[in-house]
């Protein structure tokens, strides 16, 4: 006996969102939003990043293509969180020498950790760790916006962009401008 929601599913997906977020066993992405099954279509990874277009081939920028190109996704949220790994890696990457594949991808926040400094440069490491995973998220905004499928569906707004921090604390979303 099917279930009507195992059949409804079983014909294809037609997500809401591209939920692209930090791979974080603590996040739930679809506790996070509410959402249940063929709601978000989801990329995860450390630091929730997106590398910009023409950076390489990996699995974040194919799903990107995909979500936009094929699922027509109407909106893409990226979400980092308080007390990030990732970001903490990013803010004293010498401990990285052992992970050579971590270190190399954890250089795409490397542009959100010099814009904080630049921006904030008597922050405090708690409160300099916390604007970093704000600045990432405008970071893989922008570098959404890099590619193709995401600049050409913005510009006649059939995509929307959004960024989000979860608060692991206090267990709630703030929007990030």
């Amino acid at each position: 006996m099917k279930l009507p929601q195992f059949e409804a599913m079983s014909q294809g997906q037609s997500p809401e969102a591209l939920f692209i977020t930090c791979s974080d066993s603590r996040l739930m992405p679809s506790r996070i939003t509410q959402t249940g099954p063929g709601e978000l279509f989801v990329i995860r990874n450390a630091g929730n990043i997106v590398p910009p277009y023409g950076s390489g081939v990996g699995g974040a920028i194919a799903a990107v293509e995909y979500a936009v190109a094929v699922l027509e996704v109407p909106n893409i949220i990226v979400c980092g969180h308080t007390l990030c790994g990732a970001m903490k890696a990013a803010l004293q990457p010498d401990g990285l020498e052992t992970v050579p594949h971590v270190r190399d991808w954890i250089k795409f926040a490397e542009p959100a950790r010099l814009t904080v400094d630049e921006l904030r440069p008597n922050l405090d490491p708690a409160a300099r760790w916390r604007a970093l995973v704000e600045q990432n998220v405008c970071q893989q905004i922008a570098n959404l916006k890099t590619h193709p499928w995401v600049a050409a569906r913005t510009a006649v707004g059939r995509l929307r962009l959004q960024g989000w921090v979860y608060d692991l604390e206090a267990g709630r979303v703030l929007g990030v401008r």
